[in-house]
Parts: structure tokens; sequence; C-alpha cells
């Protein structure tokens, strides 16, 4: 019976999204309706996870790293343009939060937890702190000039960037992600591939999957279809449900500016999921190839995204961090680099990035 879910699951809830999508389009929904659309949501994040992995499975590693990460990505650029273009308090933040909590869910939630697991099971896991450490200062640069700089930058305030200033940084943005990608997937691949464990090593069977048939062209082509069903419905999908989010967080008394926070988590889960399974399998490159390059993609491919969409895009773009974000921002940078210095990994890493992503949604809930 578990076997028939796993195999009809990912392709009958694109199907069930879509439906979904159609029966709740420019309605508002009890929360009981709500509820019910937030779990189809979830499903065809997973869905359209589960598919990226195939095709992802298909070309390779690393670059099946980097489809998984671009496939996120475009379900987070959907959701907050989506989101923004809906309008309501808290719009204006709504790009920064996100990108944001995507940087401390990825550089702290899932590669802690990858770090915590694969040392747990694995003793001491190794990785190429040559790739890691390439992957991070890049999420550093990242962070840095679209987040850090218009908090501090004069020729508007607020927040915010000018409109050549965000162009620039658009542009610099995705260059980063370009270079990064090069680099990942040409002369310096070997640099992310997984360090292979000893002759002797135990193998697990959470490994398995690492050695498995690609899929034939003809099931990359259905899942590739069945994942544009998955994105377009979960972008859809969170649209319909705003509404009921602002309201329950309303409700607890939750700073509107938290929405950009489960949106990161609910984009982001099937990654963790992803990495967490790859720590396991000692496979912990994996799993910080997962990591980080979610985060390069999250800031280097939604700020362009959001350039350009600000254009139709009412209202301010407020991207700069706030005081508490800044210090958050810059212990997990400084962290990281001791994470990734030694080249190997010990639960005691995995538990400081875990309580630093803590400390995070604490103080977004209550600042």
């Amino acid at each position: 019976m578990a076997a028939k879910l796993r195999t009809y699951a990912p392709i009958a809830m694109p199907v069930l999204a879509l439906i979904a999508v159609v029966a709740t389009y420019h309605r508002y929904l009890s929360t009981g309706v709500a509820i019910l659309v937030g779990a189809i949501l979830i499903g065809a994040v997973l869905s359209a996870v589960h598919h990226a992995e195939v095709v992802a499975h298909r070309v390779g590693e690393p670059l099946g790293s980097i489809v998984l990460a671009v496939a996120v990505t475009v379900i987070e650029v959907g959701l907050i343009i989506t989101l923004m273009l809906a309008g309501g308090s808290g719009t204006e933040t709504l790009a920064r939060d996100t990108a944001f909590a995507a940087v401390m869910i990825t550089c702290n939630g899932i590669v802690g937890l990858s770090l915590f697991l694969g040392s747990l099971k694995h003793g001491l896991p190794r990785f190429n702190r040559e790739g890691t450490g390439a992957a991070l200062s890049v999420v550093a640069t990242l962070a840095g000039a679209a987040l850090v700089l218009p908090a501090f930058t004069t020729g508007a305030s607020g927040g915010r960037f000018t409109g050549v200033q965000l162009a620039f940084v658009a542009v610099i943005a995705l260059a980063l992600w370009l270079a990064f990608v090069s680099t990942q997937t040409g002369r310096h691949r070997d640099f992310f591939l997984p360090i292979k464990p000893p002759s002797d090593a135990r193998l697990d069977s959470t490994d398995s999957g690492d050695h498995a048939d690609p899929p034939t062209n003809r099931a990359t082509i259905i899942s590739l279809v069945l994942l544009v069903v998955s994105l377009l419905s979960v972008v859809q999908l969170g649209h319909a449900v705003q509404p009921n989010i602002e309201s329950g967080l309303a409700a607890a008394g939750i700073p509107s500016t938290f929405v950009g926070v489960v949106i990161a988590f609910i984009v982001l889960l099937p990654e963790g999921i992803a990495a967490s399974r790859a720590a396991l399998g000692n496979r912990l490159q994996t799993s910080l190839n997962l990591g980080y390059g979610s985060a390069i993609a999250s800031i280097g491919l939604t700020i362009p995204a959001i350039a350009v969409a600000s254009i139709w895009l009412d209202g301010p773009l407020v991207l700069g961090l706030g005081p508490v974000q800044l210090v958050l921002l810059a212990l997990t940078l400084l962290v990281s680099v001791l994470t990734v210095a030694p080249g190997r990994s010990t639960r005691l890493q995995g538990i400081i990035h875990l309580i630093i992503l803590a400390a995070f949604v604490f103080l977004a809930i209550s600042p």
C-alpha cells in the first residue's frame, strides 16, 4: 500500500492541485477549506520537487542540485510576486523577509540538520571545503549586496534602493549566480562532488537512490510536464490562502512580516528532506550543495525577478535588513566559515546552526 502511494501520489497530486486551483479561483476560503488547500499546496510542493529530482537524476550531480534549487526558487519567486500583486500589509518587505528567511533556513536549518544527522550516523563525515567555501562566499556576497547595502545607502530612505541601484544589484546578483553555476558544472566540478567513503565503509540503504538507474527519456519528459503543472498550481494556491494566513497571524499576534518566513519554510521543506536523506546516506557534500545552492538561487534569482516585477508593482520595495537581522546574518556567516574550514563535520557544529535558526524564528515571531 505504501509503495503504491509513493508511486501514484507524485502523479495524482499535480492533478489534484490543478483541480483545487480551478475550484478556489477568485473565491474567499473558509478556515476549513483553507487548511485543506494548504495541505494540497504542500503536497504540490513535494510533488514538484519529486519531479525535479527525477529530472536531476537524469542530468546527474552536481547539475541535479542546481535543478532542485532552481525549481524551489521558481516557486518562491512566484509566491512573492503573486502576494505582492495582491497587496496588503507587509508586502513592501515580503521579498526581503522571504530571501532572508531562505538564507537563514538553508545556511542554518538545512546545513545544520545535515551536519547533525551525518555526524550522528557516520562519525566525522567529510566534504570538499574548496567547493563549499566557494559557495559560502557567494552567499555572503549576495546577502551583503542585496540585503545589507540598502540598509546603509543614502539614495533612498527606509532600506530601499534607488531604481539605478536596484538594477545594478539585480545584474550583479544574476552574474554571481551564473558564475557559480558555471564553476559548479565546469572545470571545477570536482570540488562539488561527494568525497568517496573508504572502500570498507558500510553502505547504507538510504544511499541506494544514488546508484539507481537514471530514468528513461519518457519518464523524464512526463516529470518535466508535471513539474510545470505543480509549480503553476503552487503559485495560484498560495495566492488563494494568503488572506487566511494573514488573518491567522494577526489573530495570534504574530507580525505580518512572518508571512515571508512561512513561504520560505514551505518551499524549502523538500530541500530539507532531500538534504537530510543525503546526509544519512553519507553524502554530506550533496546536502551542502543543496543548502548553499538554494541560498544562492534564492537571492541570485529572486532579486533580479523582483527588480523586473517592480516595474509594474505598486508601492515601495524594502530590501534593507534591520539591526536584529543584521546581527543574525553576521553570526550565521561567521559560524559558517568556522564550520566549512575543517572540511569535516561534528554534531556540535550542527547543533550551533540549528540554535541560530531557532533564534531567528523566535525573534521573527517576537521581535
